[in-house]
């Protein structure tokens, strides 16, 4: 049993000032038990090694990595338990969605083009939560409808495959590094769209997408009833469909928008919620003497803890103590 936990961890000042009072005193008892009977992967291989983390290839990856990087520690993790290489931006996950969602990919290289708000301000333009947008069926098949013809003209293949997923095919989504969605949410997109001759292409697409829905009857409608317009799109997980050559782990994301919104009381109050159901479940594996894994994923990278081999005195004094949280959360 993997359990991944994405956004364990913010970088933000307000964000860590949260975490410090998460873990504080005996905050997240579950996590701090299943910790003190764990013990980092590769911990053994690392020591002999003498060079730290970097005697783990993925953790050499990891290095060249930071909070800037298009892929998430969470989509490297899910990535690397595929089977697949993690090149940043170029982890084919719209592919392996699309497939979930009954499309056949075949050959083709796909993206996840997902409907969006983007947010004009004084100094930047920003991506809106795409689920904050509340689309339902019968408007979402309208809009892709609408702009379908911007990108089959240019040789796209589109796909719909829920409200906020839709898919496009396209011989340059094979090389173009994409950021991920949970990259961006918030954040002034220009960082995000890159400059190679195919993202130029994209962001032609974009403005274009905008035009075309500013006066769409829909939007009208929508801005008339207090939602967000529709009025731009996003693309990532572009790449050629894999074969999945491992198991893919329980990926945790209830941390997700409260991080994204920045509202750290419910990002905390989530964090209470996972330490009373998966982290608990894992602990009664671990105090069974059963197979588990824990990967805690922050901003910049991913730290993942197995069972430590260790006798019954060691495996005592694991039960008694009391880890440090404070310090293996900070360095994600």
């Amino acid at each position: 049993m993997h359990c991944v936990i994405a956004f364990a961890a913010p970088l933000s000042a307000p964000g860590r000032e949260a975490l410090a009072r998460l873990v504080e005193g005996n905050g997240l008892p579950r996590l701090r038990a299943l910790l003190a009977l764990g013990a980092p992967a590769n911990a053994e291989l690392d020591a002999e090694a003498g060079a730290g983390p970097a005697a783990d290839p993925s953790a050499e990856l990891d290095a060249e990595l930071d909070e800037w990087s298009f892929t998430p520690p969470h989509e490297r993790v899910l990535a690397r338990a595929l089977g697949w290489p993690a090149s940043d931006g170029l982890v084919p996950l719209a592919a392996r969605q699309a497939r979930a969602d009954g499309i056949e990919v075949g050959e083709r290289a796909w993206a996840l083009l997902t409907p969006a708000h983007w947010r004009l301000g004084t100094e930047q333009v920003s991506l809106a939560d795409p689920a904050a947008l509340m689309l339902d069926e019968d408007a979402s098949r309208a809009l892709f409808d609408a702009v379908r013809e911007l990108f089959t003209s240019e040789g796209f293949i589109l796909a719909w495959g829920a409200a906020t997923r839709w898919y496009a095919a396209h011989d340059d989504f094979a090389a173009l590094p994409t950021a991920s969605l949970d990259r961006v949410i918030g954040r002034n997109v220009d960082r995000w769209l890159g400059q190679a001759p195919a993202a130029r292409r994209v962001r032609r697409l974009q403005a274009e997408v905008q035009m075309l829905l500013h006066t769409h009857p829909i939007n009208a409608d929508r801005e008339a009833r207090g939602l967000l317009a529709v009025n731009s799109f996003w693309l990532s997980g572009t790449g050629v469909a894999r074969p999945e050559r491992g198991p893919a782990p329980a990926l945790e994301t209830r941390l997700r928008a409260p991080a994204l919104a920045e509202d750290w009381a419910a990002w905390v109050k989530a964090w209470d919620t996972l330490d009373a159901g998966p982290v608990a479940e894992l602990l009664a594996r671990a105090r069974r003497g059963e197979p588990w894994q824990l990967t805690l994923c922050g901003e910049r990278r991913a730290a993942t803890w197995q069972p430590a081999p260790r006798g019954w005195l060691a495996g005592l004094r694991a039960r008694l103590a009391r880890p440090d949280l404070r310090t293996p959360l900070e360095a994600l």
